[in-house]
């Protein structure tokens, strides 16, 4: 055994351990500076290290005191008041629908909008739109629901104080938070649309002014000047940049567009969403640092969210998810109406067009190309074609003898909620040549299915051919007179079965289109005139 100068016995076998000292013994290339001391480096490498250390550190700090500040300004609430979200979405993948809410409370920094009494309570949504971001991220469709819609707000209660609130029937939609706060709303949404929001959004006033200050303004058009002394606002005809009061002023206005009434301000509202929206991604805000920061520190400061929205990096996950969004697919709707029968001064769904609106969204329909004739890229590839399949409308196994369609008894159920739904149904029936028609009072069902007694099954199956019904859901039933169409939740809307039918012309414009509001002929001014 070798006594090794480490003082530590080296084995048989053992591989030597290398001595630092010695590696370059024999090295003349290598100078004495390779082995200096850490003290006796040079200046200059002594200061680089320090500025980087410096640069690190700084930087780590900053971006701490930002994350830590956005956190501290995010304020929550509950996303429901009674229903249950039994399913979660992949907030960075999903399809996903928020819910953004703009309060009228005239609290805190709001009160010189109003009197104390404003104040009291959780405040009404003064505007209510649905933002639904498409599964595959390439659209996006805003949603406008009026605040004078006549809606039926469900049962909620206060997530806050635990008092439960009844189901009303026929109440304003902007009424829905006012008592048991934002979950109510959401709820209400939900029942009216049959979807499931995911999140919300609730800013008030200052959130307006601060963001408008904050991208140094938003343009805006008007076919003529005006002045409105409830709002505050005054315009010249053409475009205007308006920002802080003024802007507030622009999404206030009841009166200043078209017929003075709420329609008019939705536009409007649009038009400012959308020269917004335009001017952020053409200053390369999105690709700011400081003006990100800068404008997340303001709507962080201004906003409420739910629970599940409540931090920084779900909130970016949203921004950078909207970002690479084609300004041209960003489609800004609102729910069809007409003057309530109850109140002509309100607003009710119009039917069937609301309804048609709904299950388009609900599929998942581009509404700026609900028919898909846009072109395909050129740079896509051709899919290879596959012969066609066989139709899945029933066909009888032996030929008919010929009958008189005008003849045959169709009665149509209707399952699917929908109040105008059976009516729809019957046009389309007796466009078909079903003449001999009827409505039969049904419970709700969730799918569509058509029933048929004894010698109708070819009447039956011309009928499920009429609207695309597929032969798996034709079915004999001896206590039917004729043939029965029972519709169910999954044909609530359009008359092909499996497709939605889109309302025409349902998109306003899409964040892509430069807009001019059409003033309202009574408050319009003179020019010059103060």
């Amino acid at each position: 055994m070798v006594l090794r100068r480490d003082n530590r016995a080296q084995g048989p076998g053992t591989p030597a351990r290398s001595q630092p000292a010695a590696r370059h013994a024999g090295d003349a290339r290598l100078g004495a500076a390779r082995h200096l001391n850490p003290r006796h480096r040079p200046v200059w490498l002594k200061v680089t290290t320090a500025v980087v250390a410096v640069v690190l550190l700084g930087g780590l700090a900053f971006a701490g005191y930002w994350y830590f500040r956005l956190q501290m300004n995010i304020s929550s609430s509950a996303l429901g008041a009674g229903s249950n979200k039994t399913d979660t979405v992949d907030d960075a993948t999903g399809r996903l629908q928020i819910l953004i809410l703009g309060s009228d409370t005239r609290d805190g920094k709001n009160s010189g909008y109003g009197t104390a009494d404003d104040s009291k309570g959780y405040g009404k949504s003064d505007v209510m739109m649905l933002m639904d971001i498409s599964e595959d991220n390439k659209r996006v469709s805003v949603v406008s629901f009026p605040r004078d819609l006549l809606v039926d707000i469900p049962r909620c209660t206060d997530q806050k104080t635990g008092k439960e609130f009844p189901a009303r029937t026929g109440v304003m939609i902007n009424e829905a938070m006012g008592e048991a706060g934002i979950g109510c709303a959401v709820d209400t949404v939900n029942k009216l649309t049959g979807l499931e929001v995911d999140h919300f959004m609730m800013a008030d006033f200052n959130a307006v002014k601060e963001l408008s200050n904050a991208v140094g303004g938003v343009e805006v058009c008007i076919s003529d000047a005006v002045y409105d002394p409830d709002s505050r606002l005054r315009l010249p005809k053409g475009k205007s940049q308006v920002q802080g009061e003024q802007a507030l002023a622009y999404l206030r206005t009841r009166h200043a567009f078209a017929d003075g009434g709420d329609l008019g301000r939705i536009k409007a509202q649009q038009g400012f969403l959308s020269s917004l929206t335009r001017k952020i991604k053409d200053d390369g805000t999105l690709s700011d640092p400081v003006k990100m920061l800068n404008i997340a520190d303001v709507v962080t400061q201004n906003l409420t969210v739910d629970e599940g929205l409540s931090s920084v990096p779900a909130m970016i996950t949203i921004g950078n998810r909207l970002k690479t969004i084609d300004v041209s697919k960003v489609a800004f709707v609102a729910v069809p109406t007409v003057p309530a029968a109850s109140d002509p001064n309100r607003l009710e769904p119009a039917q069937p067009a609301a309804s048609q609106l709904f299950a388009a969204l609900k599929k998942d329909i581009d509404l700026t190309d609900p028919d898909g004739k846009q072109s395909p890229s050129p740079s896509a590839s051709p899919k290879p074609t596959t012969p066609a399949a066989p139709s899945a409308t029933p066909t009888p196994t032996t030929p008919a003898a010929p009958y008189d369609k005008s003849l045959q008894p169709v009665t149509v159920a209707n399952g699917t909620a929908v109040p105008t739904r059976a009516q729809e149904i019957v046009d389309a029936l007796v466009t078909g040549g079903f003449t001999q028609t009827g409505q039969l009072e049904a419970g709700p069902t969730p799918k569509t299915m058509v029933y048929y007694g004894t010698d109708f099954a070819d009447v039956a199956a011309d009928v499920a051919a009429l609207f695309g019904i597929p032969a798996s859901q034709v079915a004999p039933s001896p206590g039917v007179s004729g043939v029965q169409l029972y519709l169910g939740a999954d044909f609530a809307s359009g008359s092909k079965y499996g497709k939605a039918s889109v309302p025409k012309d349902i998109v306003n414009q899409t964040a892509k289109d430069a807009t001019c509001q059409t003033a309202n002929p009574e408050l319009i001014v003179a020019a010059g005139a103060g």
